[in-house]
């Protein structure tokens, strides 16, 4: 088979797919004699991108693989199609999502340590129940608390293929009252750990005498799949 019908190929299935695709999921699309290499697949895809560069859609990859979507400035008109409204999340929310990005794993206890209030057993249902968070593990401390992080969902949602691509605290707004709470040492270092189906091995490295710098063993669990 020809390199242009395996792009065309491609080009079909990421067009019409529900989900993204991953790499093992397009080399699945052929027969084992004719499936691309990694390197051949990966320059089918560069060329699939360059193809739709000055269109309305645009290939991009995500933590679980490849997907089509529209561009960013086509945003307000494609609201327009769903009767439906984007659910609206509180400050509080968000600042808890917040916390558990950059200091992830952690617990709730860390979390209203950096708050500076008490974190709603809703506000940690609603995170849950979106998909953007999971209990990775517990504290293996006296009642073992659950520790919390990001999932493969949250980057696809935010658009993004890994933790690497947060925004350095650096260039949040100075006036966010997290900021300085959530810097870690070394100039705002970010947790490194990858959203994945392996157990997450890293402890809390960020400053003050929480419990996070404390406890140093936690016992990880695998990833549960939400069901919504």
């Amino acid at each position: 088979m020809k390199q242009e019908q395996m792009i065309e190929i491609l080009e079909a299935c990421l067009l019409v797919s529900g989900r993204p695709l991953s790499l093992d999921d397009m080399r699945g699309l052929f027969d084992d004699i004719e499936a691309p290499s990694t390197q051949d697949l990966g320059q089918m895809l560069d060329a699939l991108s360059e193809r739709w560069s000055e269109r309305s859609l645009e290939l991009v990859k995500v933590a679980n693989g490849y997907r089509f979507q529209a561009r960013q400035a086509y945003l307000p008109w494609l609201s327009r199609l769903f009767e439906e409204r984007p659910p609206k999340y509180s400050r509080a929310t968000l600042e808890t999502l917040a916390v558990i990005v950059y200091r992830q794993p952690v617990t709730r206890a860390v979390i209203e340590d950096v708050r500076g209030v008490s974190v709603s057993t809703q506000i940690i249902k609603t995170l849950l129940e979106r998909g953007w968070i999971r209990i990775v593990g517990h504290r293996d401390v006296p009642g073992k608390p659950a520790l919390y992080g990001t999932t493969k969902r949250f980057l696809d949602d935010f658009n993004m293929s890994s933790l690497t691509d947060l925004p350095p605290l650096a260039e949040l707004s100075p006036d966010d009252h997290l900021q300085k709470e959530l810097e870690l040492p070394e100039d705002g270092e970010r947790v490194a750990a990858e959203n994945s189906d392996e157990e997450t091995s890293e402890s809390e490295t960020g400053g003050g005498e929480t419990e996070a710098a404390q406890a140093t063993e936690w016992v990880a669990e695998p990833e549960v799949e939400i069901v919504h």
